[in-house]
């Protein structure tokens, strides 16, 4: 499983001592975490900006920052070689 580098999104900070240190969205206390798992549990983006007072900006900004650091890069091109059964 691929890890984010959350150091690299600007709407969310970790500070030590502030959650334990874990990535929340920038001036508050919620979790980035938390927004991802009560949306894999079924909530709507509307229901989690209500039910965790955060706004569509801040939830779109980590969205699209996690959907960018998972896209698949590109693969390399693949180059014919010729094999025979001794080199492999």
């Amino acid at each position: 499983m691929t890890t984010l580098d959350w150091s690299q999104c600007p709407a969310v900070e970790s500070i030590p001592g502030k959650v334990s240190g874990a990535w929340v969205f920038r001036d508050t206390r919620l979790p980035v975490a938390t927004v991802f798992e009560n949306l894999e549990a079924g909530l709507t983006v509307e229901e989690v900006m209500e039910e965790f007072s955060v706004t569509r900006e801040q939830i779109n900004a980590v969205l699209r920052f996690a959907a960018k650091s998972l896209a698949a890069p590109s693969p390399p091109p693949v180059h014919a070689t010729t094999a025979d059964a001794h080199s492999l």
